[in-house]
């Protein structure tokens, strides 16, 4: 047989066990994906209750309250904290955040402007590949992470805000919409702010408040904030299983359509090298006639 039907057939061999693989970890992430979305609908309902009671005090009638975290100051630095995964193979989950954030980044005046954080080795390395200071990084994130493995990072970035090293925080993030589809989204979190127009079914609630609203604020209004940068963090992770699953099915899906164009091909060739041999042996009889 012909050394190019070998390497044909060793390529189809090849593709179909790379098939194999990226079916596997396309039901990986199908899996973890059903497991990440339950634990992000778990925490909306925490999250909307802390912001119902949040809102409530902060509208409370003494009127706007005067915590830190609620005042616009003078912007002089802007906080970037910029989720991405650790790995790849999830199709563009990271280049299109990160091209998206250093559009935003390429508008500042320059690099004492903006203060990049990083959640995601894929981000942090990218940072760094082009001289942008990281100065904060977390790495190696669970598939479904609790609000303690984050707490560092989420902390320190309200910490920050707090000590004013910088005067906004937005972060930037793919938003989880189905598997098949997800969103950018730059979320200012820093100041906390509330849309006046809001109203839900207990802001009109009385609350006996012991101590008083100033000093409840004091230590809500920073956990509440935390609370938000997690939950962007439980989606991000949302929406990169699902641009995981994604991109496995279509490798999959591709490795299918090269076997198949690879099986036409050896089919073609060999028929090739039949009709070469019938045709020498043909010649070869009619030579000793």
């Amino acid at each position: 047989m012909p050394a190019s039907l070998n390497e044909i057939k060793t390529k189809i061999a090849s593709t179909a066990k790379t098939s194999q693989i990226t079916g596997a970890m396309q039901m990986v992430s199908a899996a973890k994906l059903q497991k990440s979305e339950n634990h992000a609908k778990k925490f909306q309902i925490y999250a909307s209750k802390v912001r119902q009671v949040t809102f409530d005090l902060v509208s409370h009638d003494n009127g706007p309250s005067k915590n830190p975290m609620m005042l616009k100051r003078p912007v002089k630095k802007v906080g970037y904290l910029v989720i991405t995964s650790d790995r790849g193979l999830v199709g563009g989950y990271n280049s299109n955040i990160l091209k998206s954030v250093m559009a935003e980044l390429m508008k500042q005046k320059n690099d004492e402007a903006f203060s990049v954080m990083a959640l995601g080795g894929m981000g942090a390395d990218f940072f760094k590949s082009r001289n942008i200071k990281v100065s904060y990084e977390l790495r190696g994130l669970s598939d479904t992470p609790s609000f303690e493995e984050v707490r560092t990072i989420v902390s320190e970035a309200v910490k920050l805000y707090q000590d004013e090293e910088f005067d906004e925080l937005y972060v930037c993030y793919n938003h989880h919409v189905n598997s098949l589809t997800s969103q950018v989204r730059m979320e200012k979190m820093l100041p906390i702010s509330f849309d006046e127009n809001q109203t839900t079914e207990h802001s009109l609630e009385t609350f006996e408040l012991e101590p008083d609203r100033d000093t409840i604020l004091d230590q809500l209004l920073p956990q509440y904030a935390e609370s938000m940068i997690y939950g962007s963090i439980v989606d991000a992770k949302t929406a990169e299983h699902a641009a995981g699953m994604a991109a496995m099915r279509t490798a999959t899906d591709n490795a299918k359509t090269v076997i198949s164009d690879l099986t036409i091909q050896y089919n073609r060739a060999r028929q090739a090298a039949i009709t070469q041999e019938i045709t020498e042996i043909v010649a070869g009889a009619s030579a000793l006639e």
